[in-house]
C-alpha cells in the first residue's frame, strides 16, 4: 500500500469515527423519547425492551460515552437498571489509530523530529482505550516507557456524548422521581474534561509518586517523563505487570496480599491526602512480582483522580462511626458534611441501607470476605431495590456531586475484591488507616502534596455552592 492509500485509509477511519458519533446521538436520542412514551403508557416489559434498543444505538462506539457509561453502571439507580445492566456489558476497548495517524499525532505533539527522542518506539499499540492507546517505547537511558496517545477530536466528542447524556437523564427524571440526578451530570462532565488534559494527568501521577514513594512495599507509581508529555500526549516508565484477574487461583495468602494491596492504593491516599483514584477498572491494576512471587500491585492510568476537601473525608469517617455505634447524631452530621441537604428522618434511614452495604465489611471486627454468601452477579442489587422504593415514597432526593465518584469507586473496588475471594479483616484494616485522623492535619497534608506536584488547591464545592 502506498503513502497515499495509507492516509486515505486513516482518513476514512476518523470520518467514519465522526459519523459514528453522529448517527448515535440521533438514536440515542430516539431511543430515550420512545421509552419516556412507552413507560407513560405503561408498557409492560418496557424498559428491558428500551434498555436492548439503547444497547444497539451505542452499538460499537468507543470513545468518552464509554466512560459515561461505565460510571453509569456502577451509580446505584442513576439510570434504569435495564439501562446500568446493558451499559455495564459495553466493552471499553476502541479500535486503534493505524500508523499513519499515530505518526502525524506524535509530530504534531513532539515535533518533526520526535522519533529521535526514543531509542525504539512500537508504532503498534501495546494497548487501546476509551480516550486514547498506549505503545511501548524505550529511553534512550534504556528505560522501558508507556506512551499514551489521545485519539483525535477527543474534545468535540466529549462535549457530545455530554449532551447525550443530558437526554438519558431527562427522560430518567420524568420516568422516576426518586433521585436527583443533576449534580451527578455536572460531576461525569468535570472529571471527563480533566481526563482530556494528560498535563493534569501527569500532575496527578507525581501526586500519587510522592504519596507513596518509590519504595512503598505494596504499591508502585509509576515515573513521568515531563520531557516527553504534552496536553495530549502523556510518557510514563513501564512498570511490568500481570493482569490482577490471572491471580483468582493463586493461593489465598497471595489474594490476601493483593487484596491488601488494593485497600492500601485506595484508603489511605483517601484518608491522609483527600484524594482517590476514582476508576477502579481492573485494567488499571497489575501484579508485581519479586523473584517469581506476587508481592504487590502497579497502580495504572491517572486521569480519573478525584480531590476531596477535607470536610468530605471527616463525613466519610464520621458516617463510618455513627453506623458502628449506632450514633445517630453522628450519622445526621456526616450526611451533611457530605453534602445532602434538607434530609428527613426516614430519608436518613433509607440512605442508612446504602450505608451499611458499603460499609459492611469495616464494619464487622471479623475475618472475612467482602460478600459472604451473596451472588457476586447480585452484590448490592437487594440494598439498591430497597432504597429506591423507599425514596419513591419520601420525595426526590439530590446526590451531591462529591458522592457520585466516591460510590463509584467504592463499588467498584468491592468487585475486584470479589474477584480475588480473599478473607481479611477489613475492619482492622480500615481503623489502622483512620487512626488518630485530623481534619486540619490534613488539610495541611493536602495542600503541601498539591503544591509539590503543581496542582490548585481543592474548592469546595458544598460551602461555594451555598456563597
Amino acid at each position: 500500500m502506498s503513502a497515499g492509500d495509507d492516509e486515505d485509509t486513516e482518513a476514512n477511519r476518523l470520518t467514519a469515527r465522526l459519523s459514528r458519533y453522529a448517527r448515535v446521538g440521533v438514536n440515542v436520542g430516539g431511543v430515550a423519547m420512545g421509552a419516556l412514551g412507552r413507560r407513560m403508557l405503561r408498557e409492560d416489559g418496557a424498559t428491558g425492551r428500551d434498555a436492548e434498543a439503547l444497547a444497539a444505538a451505542l452499538g460499537g462506539l468507543k470513545g468518552p460515552l464509554m466512560k459515561v457509561a461505565q460510571i453509569l453502571s456502577t451509580i446505584p439507580d442513576a439510570v434504569p437498571k435495564e439501562y446500568a445492566a446493558e451499559l455495564s456489558r459495553l466493552q471499553s476497548e476502541a479500535p486503534p489509530m493505524g500508523p499513519a495517524f499515530v505518526k502525524r499525532r506524535m509530530r504534531s505533539e513532539l515535533g518533526p523530529n520526535w522519533q529521535e527522542r526514543f531509542a525504539r518506539f512500537d508504532i503498534a499499540p501495546a494497548a487501546a482505550a476509551s480516550l486514547g492507546q498506549v505503545h511501548r517505547a524505550v529511553h534512550h537511558d534504556g528505560t522501558p516507557l508507556a506512551v499514551k496517545l489521545q485519539y483525535p477530536d477527543m474534545a468535540s466528542a466529549v462535549e457530545a456524548d455530554l449532551k447525550q447524556l443530558d437526554v438519558i437523564f431527562a427522560v430518567q427524571r420524568r420516568m422516576d422521581k426518586a433521585i436527583d440526578t443533576s449534580e451527578i451530570r455536572h460531576e461525569i462532565a468535570d472529571r471527563l474534561r480533566e481526563e482530556l488534559d494528560y498535563r493534569l494527568e501527569a500532575r496527578h501521577a507525581a501526586l500519587y509518586r510522592g504519596f507513596f514513594g518509590e519504595e512503598d512495599t505494596l504499591v508502585t507509581v509509576p515515573r513521568v517523563h515531563a520531557d516527553l508529555s504534552t496536553g495530549r500526549l502523556l510518557t510514563l516508565d513501564w512498570v511490568e505487570g500481570t493482569r490482577l484477574l490471572s491471580h483468582k487461583g493463586d493461593r489465598v495468602e497471595t489474594r490476601r496480599l493483593l487484596t491488601r494491596a488494593l485497600f492500601h492504593a485506595w484508603w489511605r491516599p483517601f484518608v491522609h491526602l483527600g484524594v482517590i483514584h476514582g476508576d477502579p477498572h481492573l485494567g488499571n491494576y497489575t501484579v508485581r512480582s519479586a523473584d517469581g512471587a506476587p508481592d504487590g500491585i502497579n497502580l495504572l492510568d491517572y486521569g480519573c483522580i478525584r480531590k476531596f476537601p477535607p470536610r468530605f473525608i471527616r463525613g466519610v469517617i464520621g458516617l463510618y462511626h455513627g453506623l458502628l455505634h449506632d450514633d445517630r447524631a453522628r450519622i445526621e452530621e456526616a450526611y451533611t458534611l457530605w453534602g445532602f441537604k434538607d434530609l428527613k428522618r426516614e430519608t436518613i434511614d433509607t440512605l442508612n441501607v446504602w450505608a451499611r452495604f458499603i460499609y459492611g465489611p469495616l464494619l464487622d471486627d471479623r475475618v472475612r470476605k467482602v460478600a459472604e454468601g451473596v451472588n457476586p452477579a447480585e452484590y448490592g442489587r437487594e440494598q439498591v431495590i430497597a432504597v429506591r422504593r423507599a425514596l419513591k415514597e419520601q420525595g426526590r432526593v439530590l446526590i451531591p456531586r462529591e458522592f457520585v465518584f466516591m460510590d463509584r469507586a467504592a463499588i467498584g473496588l468491592g468487585g475486584v475484591f470479589i474477584h480475588l475471594d480473599a478473607d481479611l479483616n477489613f475492619y482492622r484494616i480500615f481503623n489502622e488507616e483512620i487512626e488518630g485522623f485530623s481534619a486540619s492535619a490534613l488539610e495541611e497534608r493536602q495542600s503541601a502534596a498539591l503544591a509539590a506536584a503543581g496542582l490548585e488547591p481543592v474548592q469546595d464545592e458544598k460551602h461555594r455552592t451555598e456563597a
